[in-house]
């Protein structure tokens, strides 16, 4: 596959969710793949909109039919994929295409895409993740604790990403994906 795909990756709770949000509410021509999952929604999450709430089974039939273009199991919990139809529809459409997924996925994403754009969004440090994460109130201590030990691998993954942006001030972060997307 092969078309104008950004890969926006890094640690949980950074804010990549609200870096893209920011972005194509200004951008709004701009595609971005909703992801599958095996995770219970969060209050306020809606299905097919926030990400595709699906069962393990429905999961299982998705890889067997390579149905994905990645998947990943996260944090030892969930599993999360990004369906390829849906994004190879939006490239053949000439699309300008978001694909926000984690570290794993866009390992496998390099197998699949020639070319593209890949960006880490980072915390500014270790301490501000940990506080956002506990800040979102949607995790137990125990699962914080987890998705730092996951934070730490990935943010040593940065330097395999083309572009690292820090998410210290939105508007800051926004502006870098603005200028490295050529909008």
């Amino acid at each position: 596959m092969t078309g104008d795909v950004t890969v926006i990756s890094g640690p949980s709770g950074v804010g990549k969710g609200t870096v893209v949000a920011a972005l194509t509410a200004a951008y709004p021509e701009i595609w971005v793949s909703i992801s599958a999952t095996t995770r219970a929604p969060r209050a306020g999450e809606r299905d097919g909109v926030d990400y595709f709430f699906i069962s393990e089974a429905a999961f299982d039939e998705l890889i067997a039919n390579d149905g994905l273009l990645e998947w990943a199991l996260v944090h030892g919990s969930a599993r999360y994929g990004t369906p390829r139809a849906a994004v190879a529809d939006a490239v053949a459409a000439g699309r300008r295409v978001i694909l926000e997924i984690e570290l794993q996925g866009a390992r496998q994403i390099r197998q699949h895409l020639e070319g593209g754009r890949y960006v880490f969004i980072a915390p500014p440090s270790e301490e501000v993740l940990l506080h956002r994460l506990r800040g979102r109130g949607t995790e137990t201590e125990d699962q914080v604790r987890r998705r730092m030990e996951t934070a730490e691998v990935e943010l040593r993954a940065a330097n395999e990403f083309n572009h690292v942006v820090v998410n210290d001030d939105l508007g800051q972060a926004v502006a870098e994906l603005v200028e490295l997307l050529g909008l």
